[in-house]
């Protein structure tokens, strides 16, 4: 009886043993398990962080360091022209690019062209850049996409100094010029009933008007002040108002990913006064707040 019940007793206490180490061993098992589910948690956390923030520096950066091509006019002063002692390209428009460009971190290549050759060559992709004094109409937008604004023209008639043209009311049945491609050819094409010559370079027309083989002409104001002012001021004026105000805009092939950054350098340098620095140096007075 005594063997029996000794038996039992130690058979009760393996039993009690074993079931406390299984247990011990769940709880360590479980609290293990635990651990490494915490830790696997704030690893995975970490590097999805991390895989964000580099996906965001590296789309912030992506036009850092690459080299684009800037389709430019080679005869649009004072916005971009050749000088003819350096045969290098000078004017606003290219000095304002350059500054853009050096504070988004890119390096640009200059191409000249004809005006409406540049919008053909922004449509297709071509060239990645286009900046030759550029108004910013709704038609355009439909094809290629634009900065934000830097410059606010619009157009004005020049005539000889003689003339009777007052303004766009009086050039029905005479014989205007205008740059082909331009706002002032479609301005004169879709409001007016003058007899229209498109020049693919504007001086040929403001020389045409000179000569008498134009009774007027018609183009965006800076370029015929800047001409008159520089060429002519014996013998053309300016007549009438201003029409059709529009901004001039950098220009890209649709979906470019040079817009966001090109916005950005452009704000940045009007609020440093560099752009304002640009301005003064090209027109003689700050630019208009």
């Amino acid at each position: 009886m005594k063997k029996k019940l000794l038996l039992m007793f130690v058979l009760f206490v393996s039993i009690a043993m074993l079931v406390a180490c299984g247990t011990s061993e769940t709880d360590s098992s479980s609290s293990d398990s635990g651990n490494e589910t915490e830790d696997t948690t704030e690893e995975t956390s970490g590097s999805e962080g991390a895989e964000e923030s580099e996906e965001a520096s590296e789309e912030a950066s992506s036009v850092a360091g690459n080299t684009y091509t800037v389709a430019t006019d080679s005869n649009f002063q004072p916005f971009e022209y050749m000088n003819p002692d350096t045969q290098e390209l000078e004017g606003f428009d290219i000095d304002l690019i350059s500054a853009v460009a050096e504070e988004a971190g890119f390096e640009i290549e200059f191409e000249t062209m004809n005006f409406d050759g540049l919008l053909g060559s922004m449509r297709t992709g071509k060239h990645d850049i286009g900046i030759a004094g550029i108004s910013i109409t709704d038609e355009r937008k439909e094809t290629i996409d634009f900065s934000d604004k830097y410059y606010d023209s619009g157009l004005i008639l020049a005539v000889p100094k003689d003339s009777d043209i007052e303004s766009i009311e009086d050039i029905d049945g005479h014989k205007v010029g205008a740059r082909q491609g331009s706002t002032s050819e479609q301005y004169l094409q879709n409001n007016t009933n003058a007899e229209v010559s498109a020049f693919p370079e504007i001086v040929t027309a403001y020389m045409d008007l000179e000569a008498g083989r134009l009774d007027a002409v018609l183009y965006d104001l800076p370029n015929v002040q800047y001409y008159i002012k520089e060429n002519a001021s014996d013998t053309l004026k300016t007549v009438g108002d201003v029409l059709e105000g529009q901004p001039y805009g950098i220009a890209f092939p649709k979906d470019s990913e040079l817009v966001e950054p090109v916005n950005e350098a452009l704000a940045t340098i009007k609020e440093s006064g560099k752009y304002a620095e640009i301005y003064k140096k090209w027109f003689g007075t700050e630019p208009p707040q």
